[in-house]
């Protein structure tokens, strides 16, 4: 069977569906991975088949517009919003094209392309992220807001997806029509459920981190995370990581992935003074520009990326933003996490964290100062029951098989299909 694989955004939205390929693959399928085109050489490094959607995530991240829209500037979010229309219908066209040949497809919702191949061809496709956002639930409130326990009141919150879709409804509209003789849906129309459709849902998170709350309907399952396993592709660090590495103490982690505020070296400014405060060895990874570095003390290295399944084992504790992602890689390796989220999901994560008992609370980007930082790091390197904790964590997540749990899924649905249809 021919699978298709569409997602968007930074490595933590790209990664997942490589490490869900490489499963299909293993179980004898055809994919075919869909992603921006800065996501290429990951795929590459896989062996995964690969199909630019003709966007790259990595520039967009990095322009000062989007700099400027994280900080608040209603003046270049804007203009992101502008791009972002300008993206919207290149990845429609492409991952419509894409999908055409394809007999299922599992998409992230920011492909976009899902719900209406579904209703144009009948064809097999099924939701997929990392994080819970597309089915409303009484458990807790939209994760991308931080908001407050809502009770009964927390499904209402889950609006916030169809409102953030707005900018972007008439581009969708003007799409179906062109390329799928569609009529128009109506902005109010959810990311699962159209009249008459209902998609599969796979949530690629640990059940541990997140419970599945009762009321979510049975087409939803949670998988575990879809953890891509080093031994696919073997990481050799470069000479001067490695002898870092073995200089001293397990250093902690402190890197903001494709998170940046408007100023990167003031957050470098504070990470430094902070690390020094704590007196911890530290490993600085730039990323995609949310630090940087020209100069630092002997006891920080800095370094652009290297993979978390590899990396995160060797440290003492990890420092980041919050991603769901990297979060999982960091419960996973049994360290504990200082997450100091952005905005969105990141602090839902932190919640997440500290509540397990694996990391302090959770320390925004708009509170980081030298001391806090500094504090939370010392807690993270230094208590006992955080670290018993991670640990215990990192023991269950190892146990847990995200990607065999949504391949057999798949296979399952497809096969349920397939018997309905009568062949």
């Amino acid at each position: 069977m021919t699978i298709a694989l569409l997602t968007v955004g930074s490595r933590g939205d790209v990664q997942p569906f490589v490490a869900l390929a490489l499963g299909l693959q293993r179980a004898g399928h055809d994919v075919t991975l869909a992603a921006p085109s800065d996501a290429e050489a990951l795929a590459a490094q896989h062996d995964v088949p690969f199909t630019s959607l003709g966007v790259d995530f990595r520039a967009l991240t990095e322009s000062p517009e989007a700099r400027g829209a994280l900080a608040g500037r209603p003046r270049d979010l804007l203009r992101m919003v502008r791009q972002g229309q300008a993206m919207t219908r290149r990845m429609l066209d492409a991952g419509g094209e894409i999908a055409r040949d394809a007999d299922a497809v599992v998409y992230h919702p920011k492909a976009l392309v899902g719900p209406h191949l579904a209703e144009a061809t009948g064809m097999p496709v099924f939701l997929a992220m990392p994080a819970p956002l597309a089915v409303p639930t009484r458990a807790f409130p939209i994760p991308i807001a931080a908001l407050p326990d809502l009770g009964p009141l927390n499904r209402l919150t889950y609006a916030i997806i169809r409102l953030g879709m707005l900018p972007y409804h008439g581009i969708i509209n003007a799409w179906r029509a062109e390329a799928l003789d569609l009529p128009p849906r109506g902005w109010w129309d959810a990311l699962t459920t159209m009249p008459g459709l209902t998609l599969p849902v796979l949530y690629a998170f640990s059940p541990t981190l997140v419970p599945r709350p009762t009321d979510w309907p049975r087409h939803v399952r949670v998988t575990g995370t879809w953890h891509l396993d080093g031994a696919a592709a073997p990481y050799t660090p470069d000479s001067d990581l490695a002898a870092f590495l073995d200089a001293g103490a397990p250093p902690v982690y402190v890197g903001f992935g494709s998170m940046a505020r408007r100023d990167p070296e003031e957050t470098t400014a504070i990470v430094l003074e902070a690390v020094r405060r704590a007196g911890v060895r530290t490993l600085l990874a730039t990323g995609w520009g949310g630090l940087t570095a020209d100069a630092v003390p002997p006891e920080v290295h800095v370094l652009d990326a290297a993979p978390h399944d590899w990396l995160f084992p060797r440290c003492a504790a990890v420092v980041h933003h919050g991603g769901a992602g990297t979060t999982a890689a960091g419960l996973r390796a049994g360290r504990p996490s200082v997450i100091c989220p952005f905005f969105g999901d990141q602090h839902f994560w932190g919640q997440r964290v500290h509540t397990l008992g694996a990391g302090p609370p959770p320390l925004p980007q708009k509170t980081m100062t030298p001391d806090r930082l500094a504090a939370a790091i010392d807690a993270a390197s230094t208590d006992p029951a955080l670290r018993r904790r991670a640990a215990t964590l990192g023991h269950t997540l190892q146990r847990e098989d995200g990607v065999g749990t949504a391949v057999a899924s798949i296979e399952q649905t497809l096969a349920a299909l397939r018997r309905r249809r009568g062949r």
